[in-house]
């Protein structure tokens, strides 16, 4: 039985002529496990939020089944609670502890005056709570934060002092417990480490419940579905099959797509030429008849080609063999999260900061720029060090701003055809150039930040987890741009697979707080670094 039906779906977003989907139809089947496919701007993160209620589409009808519960995690998961978190966590629960509130209180009356009546409900009571496991919630609390990370941050932190990846483990974390019907997740990887990673991808697929995840992690796809949806050219298809089937299929679905659209094509415009050489001739009868053929013919919508981003990050020259010397420094909002570091960062070399989501990688890079005071100590630059820096999900200042006036913004002094240009190089189409920068999906927006920064030269480039919400072509791109700068990188990062080729050091912060032996890798080094 489905709990979900997608109905005849059309969506156009904006002023853009090509719809996202014309009139497409998906069902979702109840405990179904399907993972959602596409490139950076098909509108995965926009069929998220017509599912949920956020966008409403052009034409078309979403049914759930009736009093189906859903859970949703979406790329940009907000809240504001002064709850600790661990209390947060509990509110999945908020029906058995007042069960036991309730249960307390009778117990209580109970002390005072007995009733029969009363004993029979605390018995009814408690054996509810049994039923519902209430006395392991503890336990399968402490596994969920353990499982995500989340205990490195410290289940007594309040909500609201997160950071926003933090913040979207917690939330997270919650939809895990809550059991709900079925789960909708917007690239729920993106803030997790590689061993979290996996610890989700088992408890995803040992679920009963349905879900819908949306991920450009394919090998984390390929452990959680059973099915897949391809988003491309206007349409979804759905595969019945694992990732690597469906991977196989969508390629031989997209050749036969395109022959079938040229075909189309050729066939219009030969009949439109034979329309309009014979539309006041002998043969006028038959043109207006070809006429009448074109008028009903269900056309095929072009293929949207999507470009593939070509980056590269310009260099200025950088003498010396030391660009970066950290001595001693300790980094913080008022109270030193790790210990003092020792850090030194040679002239061409290409770094990687690792460690456990919530440690610090981002502070460190924070303060490396300049955006955040040492609490002590200190670090210098080589005198003729130029440094530009990638924040992970920046938040727009003006979110009704388009990528194009943010491009002008950052370089007045450039044409707006120049800006076009780059922002085309980066695989931004010509006609989400003027759309709304909230309105673009994380990938997109991620590519604009990225040509704002290849648009100056430097020679040490600060990357904090610059690979969330790209797919796997402009992850290919980054890659090859980082391979080919001749300057320093230093990059957050926890997907191995990303940087495992090329990175010369790998810096695992987690030494600098346990003061352990480094690991066995001569690449990954510890507290003094």
């Amino acid at each position: 039985m489905s709990i979900l039906e997608i109905c005849h779906l059309t969506h156009i977003f904006g002023e853009q002529t090509q719809p996202l989907y014309k009139d497409a139809s998906l069902e979702l089947y109840k405990g179904e496990h399907m993972g959602v496919i596409g490139q950076n701007g098909v509108g995965k993160s926009t069929l998220i939020k017509i599912l949920m209620g956020e966008v409403i589409p052009d034409e078309g009808e979403i049914r759930w089944q009736p009093g189906t519960h859903i859970g949703y995690l979406n790329q940009y998961a907000q809240i504001d609670s002064s709850l600790p978190i661990v209390d947060y966590l509990k509110t999945a629960f908020m029906e058995l502890y007042a069960l036991e509130n309730e249960l307390e209180a009778i117990y209580k009356t109970l002390e005072v005056s007995y009733s029969e009546d009363l004993l029979l409900k605390a018995g009814h009571l408690q054996g509810s709570l049994e039923e519902a496991g209430f006395y392991t919630l503890d336990s399968r609390i402490n596994t969920v934060v353990t499982g995500l990370g989340i205990d490195a941050i410290g289940t007594g932190k309040p909500v609201r002092e997160l950071s926003g990846g933090q913040r979207s483990k917690v939330i997270l974390a919650k939809l895990l417990l809550e059991e709900s019907d079925v789960l909708v997740l917007d690239e729920p990887t993106n803030f997790l480490d590689q061993e979290h990673v996996a610890w989700l991808a088992d408890t995803l697929s040992g679920m009963k419940c349905a879900y819908l995840v949306v991920s450009h992690d394919f090998d984390f796809l390929g452990k959680i579905s059973a099915c897949i949806c391809d988003i491309e050219f206007g349409r979804m298809k759905k595969y019945n099959f694992p990732l690597a089937k469906a991977l196989e299929l969508k390629g031989q679905h997209k050749e036969d797509y395109i022959r079938m659209y040229q075909t189309q094509q050729l066939h219009i415009r030969r009949t439109e030429e034979f329309i309009r050489r014979n539309k006041a001739g002998i043969k006028s009868k038959m043109a207006r008849g070809r006429q009448k053929h074109l008028d009903r013919m269900e056309r095929l919508e072009a293929p949207k080609l999507l470009s593939r981003p070509g980056f590269t990050f310009q260099y200025v020259p950088q003498s010396g063999q030391e660009v970066l010397l950290a001595k001693n420094l300790v980094i913080g909002y008022g109270h030193a999260l790790l210990p003092p570091i020792d850090l030194s960062i040679k002239n061409g070399e290409k770094v990687v900061v690792a460690g456990f989501n919530g440690i610090g990688k981002s502070t460190l890079l924070k303060t490396l720029i300049g955006e955040l005071p040492p609490l002590s100590g200190g670090f210098f630059y080589a005198d003729n060090s130029v440094t530009g820096y990638y924040e992970q999900d920046r938040v727009w200042l003006d979110k009704g701003m388009t990528p194009l006036g943010y491009m002008n913004s950052c370089y007045p002094l450039f044409k707006q055809q120049e800006l076009r240009k780059w922002l085309a190089r980066c695989g931004i189409m010509a006609e989400d150039v003027e759309k709304p920068l909230s309105q673009l999906s994380g990938g997109e927006q991620s590519k604009v930040r990225l040509c704002e920064l290849m648009m100056s030269p430097w020679n040490i480039l600060l990357l904090d987890e610059p690979t969330n919400h790209l797919d796997a072509q402009a992850k290919d791109a980054l890659k090859q741009a980082i391979l080919e700068f001749e300057g320093t990188v230093i990059m957050v990062s926890h997907e191995r697979d990303f940087y495992a080729e090329w990175v010369d050091r790998v810096i695992n912060i987690e030494k600098w707080i346990t003061y352990s032996n480094p690991y066995p890798d001569p690449k990954q080094t510890g507290p003094s670094a």
